[in-house]
């Protein structure tokens, strides 16, 4: 959730003419994220936990990857693209702990 406040906060920053395209496809990547973790971990079977910790796992390199388009274009600064890329790299640490938890029970 922090990386999503995060991404928010950095996308008040955007070009107006950005904001139905980048930003709308940058925020909802990154909204998927706890999302799908929150939804998965309702399910009561592992197989569907470790599903969608996946599709967490897609939406946050979707975010990743839209961030470095952005740095690419100009609308992020390197500081603020390595602040977001070390923290998907914790959160993606994260997930793929999770998993191997929930596969080894």
């Amino acid at each position: 959730m922090d990386l999503v406040t995060e991404i928010y906060e950095l996308l008040r920053t955007f070009p107006q003419e950005e904001k139905y395209a980048l930003c709308d496809q940058i925020r909802r990547a990154a909204v998927s994220v706890p999302s799908n973790i929150a939804e998965g971990m309702s399910r009561f079977s592992n197989k569907e936990k470790i599903q969608f910790l996946n599709i967490s796992n897609g939406s946050l390199m979707e975010t990743m990857c839209q961030i470095e388009i952005a740095k690419r274009i100009g609308y992020v600064s390197q500081e603020e693209y390595l602040h977001i890329e070390k923290n998907v790299s914790e959160i993606a640490y994260m997930l793929s702990s999770l998993r191997k938890k929930i596969t080894n029970r």
